[in-house]
Protein backbone atom coordinates (compact mmCIF):
# COMPACT_ATOMS: atom_id res chain seq x y z
CA UNK A 1 0.00 0.00 0.00
CA UNK A 2 -1.06 2.62 -1.10
CA UNK A 3 -0.26 3.38 -4.32
CA UNK A 4 -1.85 1.90 -7.78
CA UNK A 5 0.46 0.32 -9.92
CA UNK A 6 -1.57 0.39 -12.72
CA UNK A 7 -0.94 4.15 -12.71
CA UNK A 8 2.89 4.58 -12.88
CA UNK A 9 4.15 4.39 -16.74
CA UNK A 10 5.91 1.09 -17.22
CA UNK A 11 9.38 2.11 -16.85
CA UNK A 12 8.82 3.61 -13.62
CA UNK A 13 7.11 1.06 -12.44
CA UNK A 14 9.72 -1.52 -13.44
CA UNK A 15 12.37 0.18 -11.56
CA UNK A 16 10.51 -0.42 -8.36
CA UNK A 17 9.77 -4.38 -9.13
CA UNK A 18 13.27 -4.70 -10.28
CA UNK A 19 13.76 -2.88 -7.15
CA UNK A 20 12.31 -5.64 -4.97
CA UNK A 21 12.72 -8.04 -6.94
CA UNK A 22 9.02 -8.93 -8.01
CA UNK A 23 6.95 -9.74 -11.23
CA UNK A 24 3.85 -7.77 -10.06
CA UNK A 25 2.67 -5.24 -6.69
CA UNK A 26 -1.06 -4.82 -5.19
CA UNK A 27 0.06 -1.51 -3.97
CA UNK A 28 3.33 0.03 -4.67
CA UNK A 29 4.79 1.25 -1.60
CA UNK A 30 4.50 4.74 0.00
CA UNK A 31 8.39 5.86 -0.04
CA UNK A 32 8.57 3.59 -3.24
CA UNK A 33 6.08 6.01 -5.16
CA UNK A 34 7.42 9.10 -3.31
CA UNK A 35 10.82 7.98 -4.46
CA UNK A 36 9.79 7.78 -8.19
CA UNK A 37 9.27 11.13 -8.36
CA UNK A 38 6.25 11.38 -10.48
CA UNK A 39 3.26 13.14 -8.58
CA UNK A 40 0.75 11.93 -11.58
CA UNK A 41 -0.09 8.33 -10.25
CA UNK A 42 0.05 9.28 -6.64
CA UNK A 43 -2.68 11.58 -7.10
CA UNK A 44 -5.10 9.93 -9.44
CA UNK A 45 -4.27 7.21 -6.67
CA UNK A 46 -6.97 8.97 -4.27
CA UNK A 47 -10.49 8.88 -4.70
CA UNK A 48 -11.63 13.07 -4.95
CA UNK A 49 -9.00 14.81 -3.67
CA UNK A 50 -4.98 14.03 -1.94
CA UNK A 51 -5.16 14.04 1.92
CA UNK A 52 -2.05 12.85 3.66
CA UNK A 53 -1.57 13.73 7.47
CA UNK A 54 2.23 14.02 7.76
CA UNK A 55 4.01 14.56 11.39
CA UNK A 56 6.43 16.99 10.09
CA UNK A 57 4.44 19.11 7.63
CA UNK A 58 0.49 18.32 8.81
CA UNK A 59 -2.16 18.01 6.85
CA UNK A 60 -1.62 18.28 3.08
CA UNK A 61 -4.78 18.52 1.34
CA UNK A 62 -5.44 19.39 -2.26
CA UNK A 63 -3.68 18.57 -5.40
CA UNK A 64 -1.34 21.42 -5.71
CA UNK A 65 -0.38 21.24 -2.33
CA UNK A 66 -0.06 17.37 -2.32
CA UNK A 67 1.94 17.74 -5.50
CA UNK A 68 4.40 20.00 -3.77
CA UNK A 69 4.56 17.75 -1.02
CA UNK A 70 5.45 15.34 -3.07
CA UNK A 71 8.21 16.87 -5.14
CA UNK A 72 9.89 18.45 -2.04
CA UNK A 73 9.97 14.80 0.22
CA UNK A 74 11.30 12.71 -3.04
CA UNK A 75 13.90 15.59 -3.17
CA UNK A 76 14.61 15.59 0.49
CA UNK A 77 15.01 11.66 0.54
CA UNK A 78 17.34 11.70 -2.35
CA UNK A 79 19.08 14.19 -0.69
CA UNK A 80 19.55 11.82 2.53
CA UNK A 81 19.90 8.92 0.55
CA UNK A 82 17.33 7.06 1.70
CA UNK A 83 16.78 3.75 2.04
CA UNK A 84 13.97 1.60 3.17
CA UNK A 85 13.51 -1.82 4.93
CA UNK A 86 10.72 -3.59 4.77
CA UNK A 87 9.21 -4.61 8.32
CA UNK A 88 4.99 -5.63 7.87
CA UNK A 89 2.40 -4.48 5.55
CA UNK A 90 -1.42 -5.89 4.71
CA UNK A 91 -3.53 -5.00 2.18
CA UNK A 92 -7.15 -5.47 2.67
CA UNK A 93 -10.28 -4.45 0.37
CA UNK A 94 -10.98 -1.14 2.53
CA UNK A 95 -7.76 -0.64 4.67
CA UNK A 96 -4.36 -0.91 5.01
CA UNK A 97 -0.84 -0.38 6.92
CA UNK A 98 2.73 -0.47 5.94
CA UNK A 99 5.82 -0.77 8.62
CA UNK A 100 8.95 0.59 7.17
CA UNK A 101 12.52 1.63 8.71
CA UNK A 102 13.42 4.69 6.54
CA UNK A 103 17.39 4.78 7.07
CA UNK A 104 18.90 8.32 6.46
CA UNK A 105 22.28 10.05 6.15
CA UNK A 106 21.81 13.10 8.46
CA UNK A 107 24.67 15.93 8.89
CA UNK A 108 25.02 14.56 12.21
CA UNK A 109 25.61 10.89 10.80
CA UNK A 110 23.15 8.05 9.99
CA UNK A 111 19.32 7.63 10.98
CA UNK A 112 17.30 5.19 11.25
CA UNK A 113 13.46 5.63 11.37
CA UNK A 114 10.98 3.43 11.89
CA UNK A 115 7.87 4.63 10.09
CA UNK A 116 4.02 3.29 10.13
CA UNK A 117 1.23 4.10 6.77
CA UNK A 118 -2.00 3.64 6.83
CA UNK A 119 -4.20 4.14 4.10
CA UNK A 120 -8.39 4.24 4.22
CA UNK A 121 -9.49 3.17 1.14
CA UNK A 122 -12.93 3.55 -0.74
CA UNK A 123 -15.36 0.80 -2.02
CA UNK A 124 -13.60 1.68 -6.06
CA UNK A 125 -9.70 0.79 -4.08
CA UNK A 126 -8.75 4.08 -4.55
CA UNK A 127 -7.59 5.94 -1.57
CA UNK A 128 -9.38 8.21 0.47
CA UNK A 129 -6.83 9.30 3.30
CA UNK A 130 -3.30 8.39 4.01
CA UNK A 131 -1.84 9.11 7.99
CA UNK A 132 2.01 8.71 8.28
CA UNK A 133 3.15 7.91 11.73
CA UNK A 134 6.66 8.73 13.09
CA UNK A 135 8.44 10.28 15.68
CA UNK A 136 10.09 14.01 14.86
CA UNK A 137 12.66 14.17 17.42
CA UNK A 138 15.31 12.26 15.25
CA UNK A 139 15.21 14.51 12.63
CA UNK A 140 13.99 17.93 14.24
CA UNK A 141 16.05 17.61 17.73
CA UNK A 142 12.59 17.41 19.63
CA UNK A 143 9.50 15.89 19.80
CA UNK A 144 6.32 17.02 18.64
CA UNK A 145 2.85 17.42 20.24
CA UNK A 146 0.97 15.79 17.33
CA UNK A 147 -3.48 16.34 18.13
CA UNK A 148 -5.35 13.15 17.66
CA UNK A 149 -6.18 12.66 13.54
CA UNK A 150 -9.07 10.15 14.76
CA UNK A 151 -12.05 10.33 16.68
CA UNK A 152 -12.27 7.07 19.31
CA UNK A 153 -14.66 4.84 18.40
CA UNK A 154 -16.00 3.38 22.06
CA UNK A 155 -17.26 -0.19 20.13
CA UNK A 156 -14.07 -0.92 18.06
CA UNK A 157 -13.62 -4.39 19.16
CA UNK A 158 -9.57 -5.31 19.29
CA UNK A 159 -8.09 -8.92 19.67
CA UNK A 160 -8.39 -10.72 23.27
CA UNK A 161 -4.55 -10.14 23.81
CA UNK A 162 -4.36 -6.50 22.36
CA UNK A 163 -7.33 -5.54 24.72
CA UNK A 164 -5.61 -7.25 27.76
CA UNK A 165 -2.58 -4.95 27.31
CA UNK A 166 -4.87 -1.97 26.86
CA UNK A 167 -6.71 -2.54 30.01
CA UNK A 168 -3.08 -2.98 32.02
CA UNK A 169 -1.99 -0.11 30.12
CA UNK A 170 -4.46 2.07 31.11
CA UNK A 171 -4.60 1.20 34.66
CA UNK A 172 -0.34 1.18 35.13
CA UNK A 173 -0.34 -2.75 36.25
CA UNK A 174 2.92 -3.47 35.34
CA UNK A 175 2.04 -7.45 35.99
CA UNK A 176 -0.12 -7.42 33.51
CA UNK A 177 1.51 -5.72 30.72
CA UNK A 178 4.27 -7.89 30.75
CA UNK A 179 1.92 -11.21 31.37
CA UNK A 180 0.36 -9.87 27.78
CA UNK A 181 3.56 -10.95 26.04
CA UNK A 182 5.20 -14.16 24.88
CA UNK A 183 7.93 -15.49 27.38
CA UNK A 184 10.36 -14.01 23.85
CA UNK A 185 7.99 -11.32 23.19
CA UNK A 186 9.42 -7.73 22.52
CA UNK A 187 8.40 -3.79 22.89
CA UNK A 188 9.85 -1.40 20.29
CA UNK A 189 9.50 2.11 21.27
CA UNK A 190 9.65 4.98 18.89
CA UNK A 191 12.78 5.77 17.25
CA UNK A 192 14.23 8.54 20.13
CA UNK A 193 13.31 6.13 22.80
CA UNK A 194 15.94 3.70 24.46
CA UNK A 195 15.16 0.75 21.93
CA UNK A 196 14.09 -2.72 22.03
CA UNK A 197 12.60 -4.27 25.21
CA UNK A 198 12.56 -7.99 25.04
CA UNK A 199 11.64 -10.77 27.57
CA UNK A 200 9.83 -10.69 30.55
CA UNK A 201 12.86 -9.02 32.12
CA UNK A 202 13.40 -6.32 29.90
CA UNK A 203 9.70 -5.78 29.24
CA UNK A 204 9.29 -5.30 33.23
CA UNK A 205 12.66 -2.65 33.47
CA UNK A 206 11.08 -0.60 30.71
CA UNK A 207 7.14 -0.91 32.19
CA UNK A 208 7.83 -0.05 35.64
CA UNK A 209 9.45 3.36 34.41
CA UNK A 210 7.15 4.13 32.06
CA UNK A 211 4.12 3.33 34.29
CA UNK A 212 5.95 4.49 38.13
CA UNK A 213 3.87 5.03 40.82
CA UNK A 214 0.67 2.79 39.58
CA UNK A 215 -0.39 5.85 36.94
CA UNK A 216 -1.06 4.27 34.25
CA UNK A 217 -1.65 5.69 30.34
CA UNK A 218 -4.90 5.23 28.70
CA UNK A 219 -5.31 5.10 24.74
CA UNK A 220 -8.60 5.66 23.03
CA UNK A 221 -8.92 2.89 20.36
CA UNK A 222 -10.27 4.28 17.13
CA UNK A 223 -9.09 2.30 14.21
CA UNK A 224 -7.97 -0.81 13.19
CA UNK A 225 -6.60 -3.18 10.64
CA UNK A 226 -6.36 -6.72 11.14
CA UNK A 227 -4.69 -9.03 8.80
CA UNK A 228 -4.77 -12.73 10.73
CA UNK A 229 -1.74 -12.09 13.88
CA UNK A 230 -0.95 -8.74 12.97
CA UNK A 231 -3.34 -5.82 14.30
CA UNK A 232 -2.33 -1.89 13.50
CA UNK A 233 -4.28 0.05 15.86
CA UNK A 234 -4.78 3.86 15.32
CA UNK A 235 -5.06 5.64 18.97
CA UNK A 236 -5.20 8.80 20.66
CA UNK A 237 -2.89 8.83 23.29
CA UNK A 238 -4.42 10.92 26.96
CA UNK A 239 -1.77 11.49 28.62
CA UNK A 240 2.04 11.13 29.09
CA UNK A 241 2.55 10.17 32.61
CA UNK A 242 0.38 13.38 34.96
CA UNK A 243 0.20 15.18 32.32
CA UNK A 244 -2.21 15.75 30.16
CA UNK A 245 -1.46 15.91 26.57
CA UNK A 246 -4.12 14.06 23.71
CA UNK A 247 -1.96 12.97 20.57
CA UNK A 248 -2.15 10.76 17.72
CA UNK A 249 -0.60 7.23 17.40
CA UNK A 250 -0.54 4.07 16.03
CA UNK A 251 0.61 0.72 17.40
CA UNK A 252 1.36 -2.03 15.61
CA UNK A 253 0.49 -5.73 17.84
CA UNK A 254 1.95 -9.02 16.42
CA UNK A 255 0.82 -12.43 18.30
CA UNK A 256 2.10 -15.18 18.97
CA UNK A 257 1.53 -19.29 18.84
CA UNK A 258 0.00 -18.78 22.18
CA UNK A 259 -2.05 -16.17 21.45
CA UNK A 260 -0.44 -13.35 22.96
CA UNK A 261 1.62 -10.66 22.16
CA UNK A 262 4.89 -11.51 20.15
CA UNK A 263 5.72 -7.62 19.47
CA UNK A 264 4.40 -4.39 19.66
CA UNK A 265 6.28 -1.73 18.07
CA UNK A 266 5.04 1.82 18.32
CA UNK A 267 5.11 5.18 16.44
CA UNK A 268 3.93 8.49 18.15
CA UNK A 269 5.61 11.17 19.48
CA UNK A 270 6.06 10.91 23.32
CA UNK A 271 8.65 12.42 25.31
CA UNK A 272 10.48 10.65 28.02
CA UNK A 273 10.74 13.81 29.70
CA UNK A 274 7.32 14.07 30.63
CA UNK A 275 6.49 10.26 32.07
CA UNK A 276 6.16 10.52 36.05
CA UNK A 277 10.10 9.25 37.01
CA UNK A 278 11.34 12.47 34.98
CA UNK A 279 9.57 15.21 36.30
Amino acid sequence: MPWAPELFTAPALQEILDKRRRDALVAVPYFDGLLAGDPDPLVESFSVQPEVHDPVRGRVKGEAAFRAFVIETSAWLRQHRASVEDVEHAVLERRGFEEVVVHLEMDDGPVSLPVAIVADRTVDGRIDEVRVYFTSQPLTGRHANRPPLLQPDPGLVVPDAVAAYLRAHATGDVDAVVWAFEPDGYLREPAGGSGVHTGPDGLRVYYERELSHGVGIPLETCALVEDGPVSALEYNLLREGTTPLPQAGVAVFARGPSGRLAAVRVYDDTDPALHPQNQ
